[in-house]
């Protein structure tokens, strides 16, 4: 519980570079989370040094491309604001994990329902193993965000990547350089509900 409650979505880091050691330990906690038919539908891509600035120059380029308008996400012009400063975060943090579905094609497919299902499945297994990265860095002291504002440069970033697979986001790691207060939460009494 204590990694729980400390965990922050942390957006400003020093410039200090993460230990080897402690990238592996994070991505060895991802691995351990339970998966839909044990299928394991994560591959996790690490980037430093040149080729996450390759990494974040794919992002910057798609958010251009947005902002003129050339865009596959017409009914998400609001959240560009949000992703230009997810850009500058991506700037400057010294570690980026890009989360591939192994399952998933591109979100700009059809699909079907019993694809529709499986990919629900894997994207709800993916997401376990994303929140045992955040929870485990946190243990270890380290800060980190969980990035979705990919979806403003997918196709330019799968490109980058070099791969098929669905990209589901990214995942920042670094030192933090804030303690942010706890975010407010739903009360208990609009999100749980008994029934007997």
């Amino acid at each position: 519980m204590k990694a729980i409650t400390d965990r922050r979505s942390i957006r400003k880091y020093k410039n200090i570079p993460l230990e080897e050691e402690k990238i592996k330990d994070i991505l060895r906690a991802a691995l351990l989370a339970p998966s839909a038919k044990n299928r394991q539908p994560w591959k996790f891509i690490v980037y430093q040094g040149d080729a996450k600035e390759r990494l974040v120059k794919a992002m910057e380029k798609g958010m251009e491309r947005e902002k003129k308008g050339i865009t596959d996400l017409p009914g998400f012009a609001y959240g560009l604001p949000d992703a230009t400063h997810t850009l500058e975060i991506m700037k400057i943090v010294p570690v980026l994990v890009a989360v591939l579905n192994t399952n998933g094609g591109t979100f700009y497919e059809e699909i079907g329902a019993e694809q529709r299902i499986v990919e629900s499945c894997d994207s709800l297994s993916i997401g376990a193993a994303v929140e045992n990265m955040l929870l485990r860095a946190t243990e270890l002291g380290v800060g980190s965000l969980w990035i979705a504002n990919t979806c403003f440069a997918y196709n330019e970033l799968v490109q980058e990547i070099g791969t098929k697979d669905q990209l589901t986001g990214v995942v920042a790691l670094g030192y933090g350089d804030e303690a942010p207060a706890p975010r407010p939460r739903k009360a208990w009494d609009d999100v749980v509900e008994y029934r007997s």
